[in-house]
C-alpha cells in the first residue's frame, strides 16, 4: 500500500456553525475515529493538501500528523456538496499493526478469457471487493485471472481466496462474467 503525507491542525469547535466558518476559509473539517480509547480527534485540512488523496482510485496509508502528533490512517469517507462536488468533510480511520481494518480494494482482471476469443462479452459486476486485514496486508488491487473463463460463466466472490485477506461481499456476488453477445448467438446457431 502506498503512503500519503497529510497534516492537518485541531480546531476546538465543531458543529454545523463552525464548519461552515471553516469551509469560507478553503479548509475541509475532518475527522479521525478509532483511536486507542475510541475517541475522535477533529481537525482541518486545506483542500490543495487532499486533491491528490481524494481523486484517485488508488488506496493509501495515510501518515497524518495532527498539532506534531503522528496517526497512521486510512480514508474512511468523504462527504461532497450535491451540487457544486466541493469536499464538505473528510473522516478518517485510526489504524493499528494489530487491528485488522475493512476497506474496498479495485478489482484488476488479469488475461483474455476463453468466452471472449468465442465472440463473448467480458463484463466486470464488482469494481471493488470489500476485505478485512491487516493494513500492511492490504494490496493496492485485486488481480484475478478469467482467461480459463468461458462463454456465459462467471466468477463469484465465493470462489476467490487470497492470502491475509478475509472477503466481505456476498459470496454470491458475480464479480465479473463472460455474456453472449448477439454475433456469438448467431455463430453457436450456424455451427448447430
Amino acid at each position: 500500500m502506498k503512503t500519503f503525507v497529510l497534516s492537518g491542525v485541531s480546531r476546538p469547535e465543531s458543529g454545523k456553525k463552525a464548519a461552515k466558518a471553516l469551509r469560507k476559509e478553503d479548509k475541509i473539517p475532518a475527522v479521525i475515529y478509532g483511536g486507542e480509547n475510541k475517541d475522535s480527534i477533529h481537525f482541518t485540512v486545506t483542500n490543495s493538501d487532499v486533491r491528490k488523496l481524494v481523486y484517485t482510485p488508488e488506496i493509501f496509508l495515510i501518515d497524518l500528523t495532527i498539532d506534531g502528533k503522528a496517526y497512521k490512517a486510512i480514508l474512511k469517507d468523504i462527504q461532497f456538496d450535491p451540487v457544486t462536488d466541493r469536499i464538505l468533510h473528510i473522516d478518517f480511520l485510526h489504524v493499528f499493526e494489530n487491528k485488522p481494518i475493512v476497506i474496498e480494494v479495485p478489482v484488476v482482471l488479469d488475461g483474455l478469457a476463453e468466452g471472449v476469443k468465442a465472440g463473448g462479452k467480458l463484463s466486470l459486476d464488482l469494481r471493488k471487493l470489500r476485505v478485512k486485514a491487516l493494513y500492511d496486508k492490504v494490496p493496492e488491487q485485486i488481480h484475478i485471472n478469467v482467461e480459463s473463463l468461458a462463454l456465459g460463466k462467471s466468477i463469484q466472490v465465493g470462489q476467490l481466496s487470497f492470502d491475509g485477506l478475509e472477503l466481505l461481499n456476498a459470496k454470491n456476488a458475480v464479480v465479473c462474467r463472460v455474456q453472449l453477445t448477439r454475433a456469438a448467438r448467431g455463430l453457436a446457431a450456424k455451427n448447430a
